[in-house]
């Protein structure tokens, strides 16, 4: 059993992890500023696991926070999710993007390193890789970032490459997720963006629950089989127990590892779009808009590595996530906020 520091731990991907540490018998303390999550999150978060976790309050950033947080608790390692994600807002707001994803990171480091704590399972994105010239993706593929949000993983990256190559103790695991879609089978946790979502699969639900009228599909002239943009789509529960693969991972090597966490199989808007309505029973109107700058055509993930490294591979379909998430969506269709 370890005592793990979860940063953004009320998040979409953080709360769940936290149930699957949890499960494994692990002690999970949270903390998070609720910017962009919900405290009933990790409530329910502690129901679906049966056992209690410590939610802290409070800001990455906050070196006095943080400082006290480690001399409190006996930490045997950290699973840093806490960072904004909305590339198109990572566009408009470049510095808030740098000083809280890369200034957090460095703020948790400082903090780490001075209570000699040397593990840590990072939160990255496949955003990193930009356009790939190959399918799928690897982890030898070439950093290509085309946005900040991208950038500033890219940068912690770098950041935690030369920390781990000065201070050989560390032990770092850098997980690349693809597109992380669906919720906890329980219908108690999942994704609740706080305003017009910005990801293909919760904006599918809320046209599904009648919040939105219709779908946009960025573009049908791409080259792919159907014309529709291809993604790697990822049930949120096989993410998770990614992290917990990390992290005991990183208690038997040092160093610095990038891996990638995909499914390995590329599946089209209308691919999912179908996929949602045959597992649901619900109708997704669409309609083809113009391309969005700054999209590619295809991106899938070489997940051997994670089968390699870690013995970790998805193990839930397309068809189960689209039925997890629209229990979630149905169950709670205002998310946290009913």
């Amino acid at each position: 059993m370890a005592t793990l520091l979860v940063t953004g731990g009320a998040g979409y991907i953080g709360s769940h992890t936290a149930v699957a540490l949890l499960q494994a018998g692990h002690e999970v303390v949270s903390l998070d500023n609720y910017a962009n999550s919900s405290p009933r999150a990790l409530e329910r978060v502690q129901r679906i696991a049966a056992r209690p976790l410590t939610a802290v309050e409070g800001d990455v950033r906050d070196a006095a926070l943080l400082a006290r947080l480690f001399s409190q608790h006996a930490f045997d390692g950290v699973v840093h999710f806490a960072a904004l994600k909305a590339v198109g807002e990572s566009v408009a707001r470049p510095l808030a993007y740098y000083e809280n994803n890369v200034g957090g990171t460095l703020s948790l480091l400082h903090a780490m390193q001075a209570a000699g704590v040397r593990r840590l399972v990072f939160s990255s994105s496949a955003t990193v890789y930009g356009a790939p010239d190959a399918l799928p993706i690897t982890e030898q593929a070439p950093i290509r970032v085309t946005n900040p949000y991208g950038a500033t993983k890219a940068m912690v990256e770098q950041v935690l490459r030369d920390l781990c190559a000065a201070e050989p103790e560390w032990s770092v695991v850098s997980l690349r997720y693809f597109n992380p879609i669906g919720a906890h089978p329980s219908g108690e946790i999942g994704e609740d963006p706080h305003d017009i979502p910005n990801n293909l699969f919760p904006f599918i639900c809320q046209v599904a629950a009648g919040r939105r009228e219709r779908l946009s599909v960025w573009g049908n002239d791409w080259p792919t089989a159907d014309g529709t943009g291809v993604r790697d789509y990822l049930h949120v529960v096989d993410l998770a127990a990614g992290h917990l693969r990390a992290f005991e991972y990183a208690r038997r090597h040092t160093g610095f590892e990038a891996i990638n966490l995909g499914t390995g199989r590329g599946v089209s808007v209308l691919q999912l779009v179908h996929a949602f309505e045959a597992a649901t029973g619900q109708r997704i109107p669409y309609r083809f808009a113009a391309r969005r700058p700054g999209d590619i055509a295809a991106c899938w993930a070489d997940p051997s590595a994670a089968e390699r490294l870690l013995g970790w591979r998805a193990q839930l379909s397309i068809e189960q996530a689209c039925a997890d998430g629209w229990r979630w969506q149905r169950q709670n269709p205002n998310g946290y906020r009913d």
